[in-house]
């Protein structure tokens, strides 16, 4: 990255702050609980896990919008809830993390998204999944639209975050991009691999190679078939950019009309990639609006995407980390 001036760099992230950005998709509760394992139950050849503590986490969407404040952002959220206590937890936990949740409708037909983990001794046991991944009833998609035409004007940017959970949703989409763009603010998606029609004129989406390669139908295997891949999808759905995320190889910038960008990973160690990819829409997003080209955004994502793999479950990253990062890496090879 030395090619890039730090200072330059540390302008866009540190205004992060002045930006503000909404963030419409499925929203996730989730629930983990810690024990230790001693016997195997006499009931069934499984373990029994004597309970030391439990708690909640926001995830799904919830995490985008929890990574875009800790950097700073003004957040808003939009999605659904079910009119339950885990409902109110997750409405709860955003608030305390100062995103707004005005945009939240509460379903009464289904429950709150729960994905409960249990672990014992740094391994996970079982994952229960309580959810109901029906298309969102019609009401509810007319009161996400009633909201964002009344809010869009105010945002610099949003994100869609498609979990495939029934809330990010074909005619969902045919009004959100049109209305965005109409706006003039930047659409990002980070796509489910068998939606990829609905995000027809985005700005720019982030799919990792393994989604990229089923959405056009050919294995993704070396620079060329990245290339061809990314092409296709920006001629396909009129995307400007397409952000494909390669995991410990880094990432790959396709944009109509100019050579592609590869950019190499910088993660130093990696203990868990869990949120990675929220991290990364979450930086790469308010890089733009902040000012930064597609190539200078992603390096940013990037550096972030580094930080976040080298903690422990799903993390999230700070400016002054990110900085620090960025610092870093423009002055490798200076003397």
């Amino acid at each position: 990255m030395k090619e890039y001036s730090f200072r330059a760099l540390e302008r866009i992230v540190k205004n992060f702050p002045e930006k503000k950005l909404l963030v419409v998709g499925d929203l996730l509760l989730d629930q983990f609980i810690w024990g230790e394992v001693s016997r195997i139950s006499p009931e069934a050849p499984v373990p029994v896990v004597w309970v030391k503590k439990e708690g909640f986490m926001p995830g799904g969407a919830c995490n985008v919008a929890s990574n875009l404040s800790k950097l700073g952002a003004q957040v808003s959220i939009v999605g659904m809830v079910g009119n339950d206590n885990n409902g109110r937890i997750l409405k709860g936990l955003m608030s305390e993390k100062n995103v707004d949740v005005e945009g939240v409708v509460t379903d009464e037909e289904r429950p709150t998204i729960l994905k409960t983990r249990v672990i014992a001794h740094q391994q996970q046991v079982v994952r229960i999944d309580r959810e109901d991944t029906r298309d969102f009833p019609a009401a509810g998609v007319a009161r996400i639209k009633e909201y964002l035409r009344g809010k869009i004007k105010d945002y610099d940017g949003v994100i869609i975050e498609d979990y495939g959970k029934g809330v990010v949703t074909a005619e969902l989409l045919k009004a959100i991009i049109p209305l965005a763009k109409r706006h003039g603010k930047i659409v990002a998606v980070d796509p489910k691999e068998n939606h990829f029609s609905y995000y027809k004129g985005a700005s720019v989406i982030t799919p990792n190679h393994h989604e990229a390669s089923k959405a056009v139908g050919f294995p993704i295997t070396d620079e060329v078939s990245m290339v061809k891949a990314g092409d296709k999808l920006i001629k396909k759905l009129n995307l400007d950019v397409l952000l494909l995320t390669l995991g410990e190889k880094g990432m790959m910038v396709v944009q109509k009309g100019i050579s592609p960008k590869s950019i190499p990973t910088i993660a130093q160690e990696v203990f868990d990639v869990s949120g990675a990819g929220d991290t990364v829409i979450a930086v790469y997003t308010l890089s733009m609006v902040g000012g930064g080209s597609p190539i200078v955004s992603a390096h940013i994502a990037n550096c972030a995407a580094g930080i976040v793999v080298g903690k422990v479950g799903t993390a999230t990253v700070e400016r002054y980390e990110l900085i620090e990062r960025l610092k870093k890496e423009t002055s490798r090879g200076e003397k």
